[in-house]
């Protein structure tokens, strides 16, 4: 790290210093105060005030919820030609209970923030301040666009809003950090090339004439057709693609009936599909067709697939991750950047990668020194190490420094 640099990281290390205390309060207002996909009104206003008594001049997307917001670095008086860096963070919650017995639990009836981004909202606010008080300081000229994301959750995800209006039509390079409860507080997890998984929602609808279950053989029976489709439609899959659990459907939501005596005439199943491979995802749709028409050959039901498109992977950037692991090495420590695998997950980062170069990683969030065990993200009582709030906001600002200062050279 040359001395320039070294003397701005410590500049960062003491800005967040200063500002965990109210950062860790934010989180928490946020965390008690979760809105659904297209409905973070609150949400979104709660942001932009917060830029605005920063002297920033935030935009409201045209769909009505999530900004964006520039901030201009270095020399005013250089013009033309300067980086662009986009920082992005995730603002919606999950559609569930919050089942923890916290101060900051969720207020909201059957929405969380379970997945972490109360806490990506945060360090994204955390970065703005770092970034405007550092503005005139860093010899570094250039512009660091925030985005906050709404309808992560949704499908298929606020990112492509954000591209429709022209967000991205200048970026030179995107970051984003998301939450890992698989990994310590203090780590980043940094992979390049594929990072997370397609994934697509898909619904089946089975119709058939109904009947009295004492006497089942006079009539289609639709949950045995149901019950087929969950446990064999999976096989049905892998005989169509190259090796098992390249494109694997789970399903989360099976419906039929409500009597116990009457053999229903609707049921459904609601479920994922998710691949690693951007090729098996293209061509999706038709192999899960083709699949469910195998197993019901022969039954009388009929059928139809309401398949809603998703994401594609996410596929990370090699020179911005290198970018990213080496802003995260001068944030955490030369110990801070860890090896991460590829999940099944999906996330709507991976649009922005589709269109710009960058990098996604995974900001860990587990206290070690917890008896509590690692739990998942989505789960009820999810919960985080809140001075991984303050590592992301390091990591994220490093980051778009060192990443202006590459795009100006190169």
């Amino acid at each position: 790290m040359s001395p320039d640099r070294e003397a701005i990281q410590a500049r960062v290390d003491a800005l967040v210093r200063a500002d965990e205390p109210l950062l860790v309060e934010m989180r928490r207002d946020l965390h008690a105060h979760p809105e659904l996909s297209h409905r973070e009104t609150a949400t979104t206003a709660w942001i932009g005030q917060h830029l605005i008594d920063l002297g920033l001049t935030p935009v409201r997307l045209d769909i009505g919820t999530g900004l964006v917001c520039d901030i201009r670095l270095g020399n005013a008086a250089v013009t033309g030609g300067l980086p662009l860096v986009a920082l992005r963070a995730d603002i919606d919650a999950l559609a569930m209970q919050d089942e923890k017995d916290v101060g900051y639990r969720s207020q909201a009836d059957g929405a969380a923030h379970a997945c972490g981004h109360d806490v990506h909202t945060t360090i994204l606010v955390g970065a703005a301040r770092a970034l405007v008080a550092l503005a005139r300081e860093t010899p570094i000229s250039g512009t660091v666009r925030l985005v906050f994301e709404p309808a992560e959750e949704s499908v298929p995800g606020g990112a492509v809003d954000i591209i429709a209006e022209g967000w991205l039509d200048e970026v030179g390079a995107i970051f984003g950090l998301h939450c890992d409860p698989k990994l310590d507080v203090g780590r980043l997890g940094c992979r390049v090339g594929a990072l997370t998984s397609a994934a697509d929602l898909v619904e089946v609808r089975l119709r058939g004439p109904g009947g009295h279950t004492a006497r089942p053989e006079q009539t289609l029976d639709l949950v045995d057709a149901l019950g087929l489709l969950v446990t064999r439609l999976q096989p049905a899959i892998d005989r169509l693609t190259e090796a098992p659990g390249d494109l694997r459907i789970v399903f989360g939501a099976v419906h039929a009936g409500d009597a116990a005596n009457v053999i229903p005439s609707h049921g459904s199943l609601r479920g994922s599909l998710r691949t690693r491979d951007h090729d098996v995802w293209i061509r999706t749709p038709d192999v899960f067709r083709t699949a469910l028409e195998s197993v019901l050959v022969g039954s009388t039901a009929s059928w139809d697939i309401v398949h809603r498109r998703g994401v594609p992977p996410v596929v990370n950037d090699a020179v911005m991750t290198e970018v990213l692991a080496g802003a995260a090495r001068d944030a955490l420590g030369p110990d801070g950047v860890v090896a991460t695998e590829q999940s099944l997950g999906g996330d709507s980062f991976a649009w922005y990668l589709e269109k710009v170069p960058g990098s996604y990683a995974r900001l860990g969030v587990h206290d070690p020194r917890s008896a509590r065990p690692r739990l998942d993200l989505h789960a009820s009582t999810f919960d985080v190490d809140e001075r991984a709030i303050g590592h992301g906001v390091r990591v994220l600002v490093s980051a778009a420094l060192d990443a202006l200062a590459h795009l100006r050279t190169h």
